[in-house]
């Protein structure tokens, strides 16, 4: 049996961040978006890439998160999934989230 893995890591800098917010089980939630841009190879050749990432953590990541500031540039772990079950754009679920240094 192959066993598949859901894990996304990506460096950015935090380019929106929401106020925390209680989800009505109350745990703590808060939504940000990362901007990502690096250099990558593709076949061979050097490709500039430049995305920006929505994310949503929960619990004590979320308020380690809102202590947080926009600028300020993170290394972000954790799992993307569908937005909803109607809305099937991805987003980045963060289950650990580091403050980095440029």
């Amino acid at each position: 049996m192959i066993q598949v893995s859901n894990q996304f890591v990506v460096k950015g800098e935090i380019v929106a961040l929401d106020e925390l917010r209680t989800t009505p089980a109350g745990i703590a939630r808060v939504t940000l978006k990362i901007r990502h841009a690096s250099t990558q190879q593709e076949a061979g050749t050097a490709r500039q890439v430049q995305c920006e990432i929505s994310a949503v953590a929960f619990d004590t990541v979320a308020q380690q998160i809102s202590r947080m500031n926009i600028g300020q540039h993170v290394l972000a772990r954790g799992f993307v999934a569908q937005r909803s079950l109607r809305i099937t754009q991805l987003i980045l679920h963060i289950e650990n989230i580091t403050l980095i240094k440029i």
